[in-house]
């Protein structure tokens, strides 16, 4: 005989039917709530309700699960959902600028993973398809169910899993109007005078029913304004020096940045009667960061008389210090809309059909500007050079500075000149003429090209949309031990562009300087004390842009790499799916489940350029219109289909004791920046390269001044094989134990590709001949040369480059595996003693062993993953202190000229507490809707640190602790 059992957990909240599983039919709300008619509903709120109410999603579930819940629509306790995601077991955390937004499931990178809202895909405003968790406030969120098994009719997929975020839906809610004030400091002050580290958050949540139940509103809105105060010490990378590792050159900043975020969640349904349920949803996101970089820059030169010690413990002096001062504004604007309809109607007391529509758009601004100044305009003379010195300490955790001399004149806003120190200017080689002048540098040669970049203009714009139909029926059935079919048709169309764009500044004093204009000035100093490097003037790096001060060039048509990463990317996908429920006994074990599979067609094109460098050394401009050449567009499609088949199985081998396992095949498409038709051919004007002999054996050995590289939009998705096995021992309504395997193979992984080909006959790209004379070849200069081999060259020999260099790109076929183990325990210690009522212990433990088959680690991996909370709550009073810790990964990230670059984390350990008082209970009427909390993030100061093969600190973020005063107001 077959049974259908309501899980005990479930009872103690029925708003786990409703508000949490948001993605299920309505005939499932209704169900659920006719059976627990007659059940006497026990209200628990607090942290203790919010675990209840997920314990219940994950016994719940026929997969393998992780949930978070908020007992109303702005109770989660976090400044944005992806701090509460990655306390989750299985889940860790990735900060950038200091804030929680990455998340890894399963040690999988966002990109890899599956983010919808409310079931349908959601999109960022990143350069990827992974989503900025941090994009979402907590106070719009009713919660999220992460999905690390999937089924058939979870269209929304990745490898490492699906992350489904959760809004309320108003006829399943409770009524309220709660208003929310966060007063927020940062514990670092800021260094930058223009800036400090207060901020606020508000918001009001609105849930309302009309018209006898039948139509139901929910309204949330929410501003954020929040700061963040970093010190960032940073190297161009380490060299042995005179028996010492040393750095090469040195990059530290004073860095501060303000987070803006504006938010309306929007909901209205309407069901005006048993069998139709209509829901209209907006979310409309506008999101601002920005601040300043502000601090040094510049080559490194060793004292080598003053050297002591060796290896990375030494100390000694910097002589002949030249730096650039680098104020760097930078702003980041986006904005996201989704809008989004659907419609659930009952035909029959056994079937339904749902129809889902969304239309989703983001766009986003990142620009940065850069503005030098410095002692003088490089090629002029400077007095006293050679008294330009600074003590150093060196240690595995870098080089920190003791004292200085002939550097007082960065505090000096008189003495220091708007001008670029270094000679910077390499780039602009093709706009020679426009530089040329009869103004003598101090070495004799004239001031050209070369002296004159005073700054760059960096930004891009990156746009996407994405429109997703979905038309399913659901049937109540008997056919055996089947007793639900699901089956359905899916669309959808995604757009995605990235225009990078760069200017190369010029102050309008070259080949002279000047001085810092007064109305630049900011008043205060900017304090890199904390380097060594004492105060320096602070002024506003937008000024010289804004009111002409700089001449702009474009870059784009001047460096080849940056018309190479400005694409567009199309995707139109049709998936066909169907799931078959089945529930059984097996002797005595009830045993419940679901077998389906999705099949998947996918048409996906790519728009780009191939940046050349012309005749006329600019680059895809022969004629000199200043628009890009027609030769250079490049246009590639591609189509292909995948069968997705998966199975789920729970078996009840005791009391609220289960054995889960799930077995499935799953894809993550492409990441979008490896997917772009664009690329570019550049040269590396080091004559020490142009020198290398012409012959294959000599470029093995010494490298080659050509590369080529391009995007691949014929790239399949990464592909995966999966396996999971579960065992969930539910022995309280906030206590579980459960221990999780899981295996997957991974048979398709994208690897980079290498080819050596001839720059004078590319056969990828029909033969042509990047060499051009003047540009690529070079006459050795009067003081001789000695090649990279040895060979001497005269004065007035005319060199050639080799003709072979590597061509760069991105293909199929790379395999691996990722084997894992999950322990989770949540114990309330009440089950030890009465007097432990209200306290309890949350901790998991995630362990993995990932290798793909060529040796490159997964971005996201950390081999261990730990997680605990502990909290008491009792009577409206709460406390709760949560650490995390996460093993070093590697990852990927914005880096220079608005490019992706790879980047590994040392490992980081994570501590937030909060403590709050609800006086709800208090007696107290006017006060019974008040909640008080104080939270703090980062407690321990944790820094992030990247290290090299040596174990030297190349970047090191100190962001602080952050503090919020909570007030959250419940009228009703």
């Amino acid at each position: 005989m077959k049974k259908t059992r309501l899980f005990k957990p479930a009872l103690l909240s029925l708003a786990v039917s409703s508000a949490m599983l948001t993605g299920q039919a309505y005939s499932q709300e209704t169900s659920a709530a006719e059976q627990a008619e007659d059940v006497e509903v026990i209200a628990v709120k607090g942290i203790r309700g919010s675990l209840i109410r997920a314990q219940a999603v994950k016994m719940d579930n026929s997969s393998i699960v992780e949930a978070i819940s908020a007992e109303d629509i702005g109770k989660l306790p976090d400044s944005s959902i992806a701090e509460s995601l990655a306390r989750l077991p299985g889940m860790a955390g990735e900060r950038v600028g200091g804030r929680t937004s990455g998340i890894s499931v399963r040690g999988f990178k966002e990109d890899f993973t599956g983010t919808s809202l409310n079931g349908r895909e959601l999109i960022g405003i990143g350069d990827n398809r992974g989503v900025e968790y941090d994009l979402y406030p907590a106070e719009i969120m009713t919660g999220a169910t992460i999905y690390k098994t999937t089924d058939a009719s979870l269209l929304v997929q990745g490898i490492g899993g699906t992350v489904d975020l959760q809004t309320v839906r108003p006829l399943a809610a409770q009524e309220t109007l709660t208003l929310t004030g966060v007063l927020e400091q940062g514990g670092n002050d800021s260094d930058n005078p223009e800036f400090d580290n207060n901020g606020h958050r508000y918001a009001l949540s609105f849930v309302e029913k009309f018209a006898d139940d039948k139509i139901g509103i929910a309204l949330a809105i929410a501003s954020t304004e929040s700061p963040r105060n970093e010190r960032k010490y940073g190297v161009w990378g380490y060299g042995e020096n005179n028996g010492a590792l040393l750095p090469s050159g040195l990059d530290s900043q004073a860095i501060s940045r303000v987070l803006e975020r504006d938010t309306i969640s929007g909901i209205f349904q309407w069901r005006p009667n048993d069998d139709l349920d209509i829901v209209v949803d907006i979310l409309d996101i506008d999101y601002s960061d920005s601040g300043v970089i502000r601090g040094f820059i510049e080559p490194f030169e060793l004292d080598a008389a003053s050297l002591n010690g060796s290896g990375a413990n030494s100390t000694g002096t910097q002589i002949n210090s030249n730096p650039v001062l680098r104020t760097d504004p930078a702003q980041k604007d986006g904005e996201l809309s989704t809008y989004g309809l659907n419609l659930t109607y009952h035909l029959n007391d056994s079937w339904s059909v749902e129809l889902d529509v969304a239309d989703s758009e983001s766009t986003k601004r990142d620009l940065r500007g850069e503005s030098y100044s410095g002692l003088a305009r490089n090629g002029a003379a400077i007095a006293d050079a050679d008294q330009r010195t600074r003590d150093f300490i060196m240690s595995p955790d870098g080089i920190t500075f003791t004292d200085s001399n002939g550097l007082g004149a960065f505090a000096d806003p008189t003495m220091l000149q708007l001008a670029g120190p270094q000679p910077w200017g390499g780039g602009m080689a093709s706009l020679a003429d426009q530089f040329a002048t009869d103004a003598l540098r101090a070495d004799g040669e004239n001031y050209n090209y070369i002296n004159a970049q005073d700054g760059f203009l960096n930004y891009a714009d990156f746009e996407e949309e994405l429109t997703t139909m979905r038309l399913e029926t659901f049937g109540l059935v008997d056919w055996g031990m089947v007793t639900k079919v699901n089956v359905g048709v899916a669309y959808s169309d995604r757009f995605k562009s990235k225009d990078n764009k760069g200017f190369f500044a010029t102050a309008s004093s070259y080949p002279d300087s000047q001085a810092i204009p007064a109305d630049y000035l900011y008043n205060g100093l900017t304090d890199l004390t904390w380097a060594g490097m004492g105060y320096v003037v602070a002024y506003d790096g937008f000024a010289p842009y804004n009111d002409g001060e700089y001449t702009l060039n474009d870059a784009g048509l001047l460096e080849p790499d940056r018309l190479g990463d400005t694409y567009e990317i199309n995707e139109e996908v049709t998936t066909l799916f169907a799931k078959f429920d089945f529930e059984t006994e097996v002797g005595d074990f009830f045993v419940t489940g679901n077998i389906g599979a999705q099949y998947v067609q996918t048409d996906q094109s790519s728009t780009g350029y191939i940046g050349i460098v012309g005749s006329n050394f600019k680059v895809c401009d022969a004629d000199n219109d200043g628009a890009i050449d027609a030769d250079c567009l490049i246009d590639i499609e591609e189509d292909y289909s995948h069968f997705l088949p998966s199975f789920n199985l729970s078996v009840e081998v005791a009391e609220n004791r289960y054995v889960r396992f799930a077995a499935s095949k799953t894809i993550s498409r492409a990441r979008i920046d490896q997917m772009k038709a664009s690329g570019f051919v550049k040269f590396d004007q080091n004559i020490n390269l142009i020198a290398i002999p012409n012959n294959q054996e000599a470029v093995d050995e010494y490298g080659s001044p050509w590369s080529k590289f391009q995007g691949n939009p014929r790239l399949r998705p990464l592909e995966a094989n999966n396996f999971d096995l579960s065992f969930e021992n539910y022995f309280e309504n906030e206590g579980y134990l459960s221990l999780a395997l899981f295996y997957k193979d991974l048979v398709n992984w994208t690897r980079d590709g290498n080819q050596t080909i001839d720059f004078t006959n590319d056969v990828t790209n029909e033969g042509a001949n990047y060499f051009i004379p003047g540009f690529h070849d070079r006459t050795v200069g009067a003081d001789g040369l000695v090649g990279p081999d040895g060979t001497t060259y005269a004065a007035g020999t005319y060199l050639t480059p080799p003709d072979t260099g590597t061509f760069s790109f991105f293909e199929d076929g790379l395999t691996g595996s990722v084997k894992g183990a999950e322990m989770t325990a949540q114990v309330p210690l009440s089950m030890l003693a009465d007097s432990l009522e209200g306290f309890g212990l949350a901790g998991s433990a995630t362990f993995i062993d990932a290798e793909l088959d060529d040796g490159t680690p997964i971005a996201g991996q950390s081999d261990r993953v730990y997680s605990l909370t502990a909290y008491y709550e009792m009577n409206g009073f709460e406390i709760r202190f949560a650490a995390t810790k996460r093993s070093e990964y590697f990852t990927y990230e914005r880096g220079g000229s608005n490019k992706i670059e790879e980047a590994t984390r040392s490992a980081i350990t994570q501590v937030d507490g909060q403590i709050s008082y609800d006086f709800e209970g208090s007696g107290i009427e006017y006060l019974e809707g008040l909640r008080i909390s104080l939270q703090g993030s980062n407690l321990t100061d944790e820094e992030e640190e990247t290290r090299d093969e040596n174990g030297l600190v190349t970047l090191r973020r100190e962001f602080g602790p952050s503090y919020l005063l909570n007030f959250n107001y419940s009228f009703y």
